[in-house]
């Protein structure tokens, strides 16, 4: 079928949604929340890393210079100790980690050494600053260990609480709303009459914006009434950073997403795209508030969460780089392509390459429940065939 000439690229969609939004405020966050939270401003360090100069092995802190013979041991010392200065002429048993005690400049390790009766030989030469890790030799205090616009994972969060941080500035979390039209739609589990469905993409799309970091603050099934939809739609633009629909959004008799939105002054950037599947999404803003129609069927919800919804919460969110990072990777079985469109498909990554799961049409979620890709075809004639190099969306956690 001929795409309307309204429809946009993806990369024009994008562009236009992107450019319209900007970082939400910025909060003060305790170390023990910062998981997976978006910097505001550089961490710094708070002493300098090592706070103090310290054994890098298991062994004995000696003078480099007086380590030729046998030399007698004056101290034990471990971790958490604060050792007397090294006596002259003698050795200071050491754990790794231990503070360094002053006078010795050296760290001759364990298997290289041989004690008996409280003295100590070594094997081989010792040098001055053998196994050390001097004061501040990773940062000092005050150097910048994370940038702004930086996720903080799990190790960067360690680096954090080591450096001697209790807080950081970080961008506030985008507020979610979900909302879900369609009369047909029932409970999961519930018996299903003719004409019904299971209703999954309210799962779908809460699970995906927590992935991202964000916090869904209330989830609504909207009933096939305009009244309904407008006021539903009302109330959550008064308390969400992100609207976030499914269904609704065409041009049949029930779609009353795009007249509700309307009358409510919502902004509109686009509706229709030129992918497949997902065309007819719409995105606006109502103030500052980003409202993204997605289309009902589940393949078109999941295209349009990773291609436009996600990168546009990585904005909010304050990342410094809001596109997905992609992969180039050897696609497994021959796709067709999409004279007008650009074509988004379930895959699944496997080594290197990307191998499609035969869910091609927007309402086989069910095909596609072991992908953790999409796989980006691009418009053109014929197809790609089996071995080409493409680029793959990952849909794993992004934190």
């Amino acid at each position: 079928m001929p795409i309307p000439p309204s429809a946009l690229t993806l990369e024009t969609a994008r562009e236009l949604l992107l450019q319209r939004l900007v970082p939400l405020a910025d909060e003060l966050v305790p170390l023990a929340e910062l998981h997976g939270r978006v910097l505001a401003a550089p961490a710094c360090a708070a002493h300098d890393l090592p706070p103090f100069d310290n054994s890098a092995m298991d062994g004995y802190a000696v003078r480099a210079a007086e380590a030729g013979g046998e030399l007698p041991v004056s101290a034990r010392i471990s971790a958490g100790d604060d050792p007397a200065p090294l006596a002259s002429g003698t050795a200071a048993a050491i754990a790794t980690g231990a503070v360094l005690p002053e006078g010795a400049d050296a760290v001759v390790p364990v298997e290289l050494s041989h004690e008996l009766a409280g003295a100590v030989r070594f094997d081989g030469p010792v040098h001055v600053e053998d196994h050390l890790r001097r004061q501040g030799a990773d940062v000092a205090a005050g150097d910048e260990l994370l940038a702004a616009g930086m996720r903080i994972s799990a190790l960067g969060l360690s680096g954090l609480a080591t450096s001697g941080l209790t807080e950081a500035r970080c961008v506030r979390r985008p507020r979610v709303v979900l909302l879900v039209t369609g009369d047909e739609l029932v409970a999961p589990g519930s018996p299903l009459k003719r004409g019904q469905i299971h209703e999954s993409n309210s799962l779908l799309i809460a699970a995906r914006c927590r992935q991202l970091g964000l916090d869904v603050v209330a989830t609504e099934q909207v009933p096939d009434s305009l009244e309904q939809t407008t006021a539903l739609f009302a109330s959550s633009l008064r308390r969400a950073d992100i609207v976030v629909s499914s269904g609704g959004v065409s041009m049949g008799p029930r779609d009353h997403v795009k007249p509700a939105l309307a009358a409510l002054g919502v902004d509109q950037l686009f509706w229709r795209v030129a992918v497949q599947p997902g065309r007819p999404v719409w995105a606006g803003l109502c103030g500052r508030t980003l409202v993204l129609g997605l289309p009902g069927n589940p393949l078109s919800v999941l295209v349009g969460l990773e291609l436009l919804l996600r990168p546009a919460a990585n904005v909010l969110a304050g990342l410094a780089d809001p596109l997905p990072a992609t992969l180039e990777l050897e696609l497994a079985t021959p796709l067709r392509r999409d004279r007008q469109r650009t074509r988004a498909l379930p895959v699944r990554i496997v080594g290197r390459r990307a191998e499609p799961l035969r869910a091609e049409a927007s309402h086989q979620v069910a095909r596609a429940a072991a992908a953790d890709g999409l796989v980006i075809v691009p418009p053109g004639d014929g197809e790609l065939a089996a071995g080409s190099i493409v680029e793959v969306v990952p849909i794993s956690p992004a934190t």
